[in-house]
Order: structure tokens, then C-alpha cells, then sequence
């Protein structure tokens, strides 16, 4: 199953742009992110994006190591 969600674009002054991509709720908790969570964008070509998680997994592993969830 897929989950859909908009570019945002905000103008910044002297025309500078930030672009945003949301990810849906259902999908953040069904990966069990956290907020401040690390992510890296990998392009693979024009047409795939893919998204590796940072240091979240070792921060995980030292909280559950201290009985908090």
C-alpha cells in the first residue's frame, strides 16, 4: 500500500526556495519514527527517492536498554 502526500514550497526572501516532503502519520508510525529522528535522502534516479534512517536505531536500542519505550 502507498502513501500520497504533497510538495510544499515556501518562498524564501531573495528567491530562495525550501521545498518540503510530508510523511503521512499513518506511515511514520507504522515505522515507528520519532520526532528529531535523523533521515537521509538517497537519489537513486529521476524517477526513485529512498529514505535511510540515521542514528535512530542506536538511540532506540539504548532506550529500551533502560526499560522506557
Amino acid at each position: 500500500m502507498g502513501y500520497f502526500s504533497k510538495v510544499q514550497v515556501i518562498e524564501r526572501a531573495k528567491g530562495q526556495r525550501q521545498f518540503y516532503l510530508i510523511c503521512p502519520a499513518a506511515l511514520a508510525q507504522a515505522l515507528e519514527m520519532e520526532k528529531s529522528e535523523t533521515i537521509e535522502w538517497v537519489v537513486e534516479d529521476k524517477w526513485t527517492l529512498k529514505v535511510r534512517r540515521g542514528e535512530a536505531k542506536a538511540a532506540q536500542a539504548q532506550r529500551r536498554s533502560h526499560g522506557k519505550r
